[in-house]
């Protein structure tokens, strides 16, 4: 259980070992309960639950996965506030193009257009703006491309209310 809040191959394993373990509690409560009593009955009703408790128990990895497949933004990121971290940066006039998603289950991944007139921030620029979306959204993995905004080379995934 240890790690399973933050990575989701954690939880799905543990919720496949815990499963399991209700499947067995299961099967011998609902044997011992048929060998006493008789009724029959009690199988599938036992079977019928726990299913209900794995699938209620999983469905929010069953979300959780899918949005990892479809590249949605992770949980707890706001893209919104990057956008705010990104757009208050110095030298920067817009920001656009920003797309967050998630590379694995631990490791979160950013592209964006910054809009420097006077030109690219240097290293150390980089350097700091990858440390604190590291340390401030978590994540760990950006792609910034660095445009003037020179009217006569528009960015074509600028939106039209820019150009």
């Amino acid at each position: 259980m240890s790690g399973s809040k933050e990575d989701l191959n954690l939880r799905g394993a543990f919720l496949h070992l815990a499963s399991d373990a209700l499947v067995s509690v299961g099967v011998a409560l609902a044997g011992l309960a048929i060998v006493l009593t008789g009724q029959l009955w009690l199988d599938p009703v036992v079977s019928l639950i726990i299913s209900a408790v794995i699938i209620f128990g999983t469905w929010q990895l069953f979300r959780e996965s899918l949005n990892l497949l479809m590249d949605a933004v992770p949980p707890g990121i706001e893209p919104m506030e990057v956008q705010r971290y990104l757009n208050q940066l110095s030298g920067v006039t817009e920001v656009h193009d920003l797309h967050i998603w998630a590379m694995s289950t631990t490791e979160t991944s950013l592209m964006a257009h910054l809009v420097m007139p006077e030109g690219h921030g240097g290293d150390r620029f980089l350097s700091e703006v990858a440390e604190t979306l590291g340390h401030q959204f978590k994540i760990h993995h950006m792609n910034l491309q660095i445009e003037t905004g020179d009217p006569a080379f528009p960015c074509a995934q600028a939106p039209a209310e820019v150009l």
